[in-house]
């Protein structure tokens, strides 16, 4: 297995050179023949990307658009975990209204100017970018209504603690509404250790099973994964539902 400094610095340096790619007005081109496809902007409806910069369209190389699935209402709270250029966090920023607010959480340099920069673009006040981990998000605990992420959580080395963070920020009766990608199998030792797998959202995914599993020992309730299109030979995209209980059960 490789070690988890190594994956986050691998992870650092390919998403800080989009990043760069972007800022400096050159196309990004995340993967290559079919997997350029199912990335990025075209899983998007084109009337949400219509009230975004083009910058931030430009950056969007996530799998899937949770905030189409997030259920979000006026007065929330929401928190983008691994936000990137922000257009997960403009998108909910503008669907919570000026009485809720988005956070837009990574731990990358130069995604998170490039999002504060896309922030100023689309005038939007609603909005805080911090620059953090997901496995120690940096607010309270029980502070925010609705967490999403768009193919970040299968970067983690330790996703356990990350559903863990979830958890611990979610208020009772918070919601998750997540895409990652997920495997048909548990994923072969030379690929786990292959760091630019990694980095292209393979090489750290985990079953369906182990994804539920997971949410389950962190307490989630009401837990509900859905595939939404296929991304490599083995691997999908997948969209991943879940509630904090209003009360902690009994285990």
């Amino acid at each position: 297995m490789v070690e988890h400094g190594d994956v986050e610095a691998a992870v650092r340096a390919r998403y800080a050179s989009a990043a760069r790619s972007v800022d400096s007005g050159e196309s990004l081109a995340w993967g290559s023949g079919d997997e350029a496809a199912v990335y990025g902007s075209g899983c998007y409806e084109h009337a949400d990307l219509d009230e975004l910069p083009g910058e931030a369209v430009a950056i969007s190389i996530g799998c899937a658009n949770p905030v189409a699935v997030a259920d979000l209402r006026p007065g929330d709270v929401v928190l983008d975990l691994g936000s990137g250029g922000g257009i997960d966090v403009l998108l909910s920023a503008r669907r919570v209204g000026p009485t809720g607010r988005a956070y837009g959480l990574d731990m990358t340099d130069e995604m998170l100017t490039l999002a504060r920069a896309n922030q100023s673009r689309a005038g939007v006040d609603n909005v805080d970018f911090l620059r953090g981990h997901i496995e120690d998000v940096p607010l309270p605990d029980a502070s925010v209504d609705v967490v999403i992420s768009n193919c970040v959580i299968n970067l983690s080395t330790d996703k356990s603690t990350v559903f863990a963070e979830i958890y611990r920020v979610l208020r009772p009766g918070g919601r998750v509404a997540v895409a990652d990608v997920v495997a048909d199998v548990d994923v072969e030792d030379a690929l786990q250790a292959d760091l630019r797998s990694w980095a292209d959202c393979l090489g750290g995914a985990i079953t369906r099973l182990a994804y539920r599993e997971g949410l389950e020992q962190a307490g989630f309730v009401e837990i509900d994964l859905q595939d939404s299109h296929a991304v490599a030979e083995g691997f999908s995209s997948a969209i991943v539902r879940a509630v904090k209980p209003r009360a902690r059960r009994e285990r």
